[in-house]
């Protein structure tokens, strides 16, 4: 699956998707296909403040566990509920219902995320 190129990336393989007021956070194909069968994910609450590079949640698979890291610095607005009882939703869809969560972020925004160009070349090796 490409990844779209309305989005932007950080290196860890998040994507971050602008809408108004708010980012929209998940993971990128290339790194649900490397986890394999995802079978639980620990998001953050809502009201919680993630920093930029900071761990902020897990991702567990039949191959391993994963840490979630905050593509931005903001407040988390709301959490995907329902990858509670489907996690492989990440895996199947990930840029639309596999979403994670949502940030109301600082001034920072998008600053330092890959476009989708950039993005490609750090997966496709060059």
């Amino acid at each position: 699956m490409p990844n779209p190129d309305d989005l932007r990336y950080t290196e860890q393989h998040e994507w971050v998707r602008a809408d108004v007021d708010t980012l929209t956070i998940g993971i990128t194909d290339f790194a649900a296909e490397a986890l394999g069968d995802i079978v639980y994910i620990q998001l953050p609450m809502v009201g919680d403040t993630v920093k930029t590079g900071d761990a902020c949640g897990e991702i567990e698979s039949t191959k391993s566990v994963s840490d979630l890291f905050a593509p931005v610095t903001g407040t988390v607005t709301e959490v995907n509920t329902a990858l509670g009882d489907s996690p492989e939703t990440v895996g199947t869809d990930p840029y639309g219902d596999g979403w994670l969560f949502r940030v109301t972020p600082d001034d920072s925004g998008l600053d330092g995320l890959l476009d989708a160009a950039a993005y490609r070349r750090l997966t496709q090796g060059g």
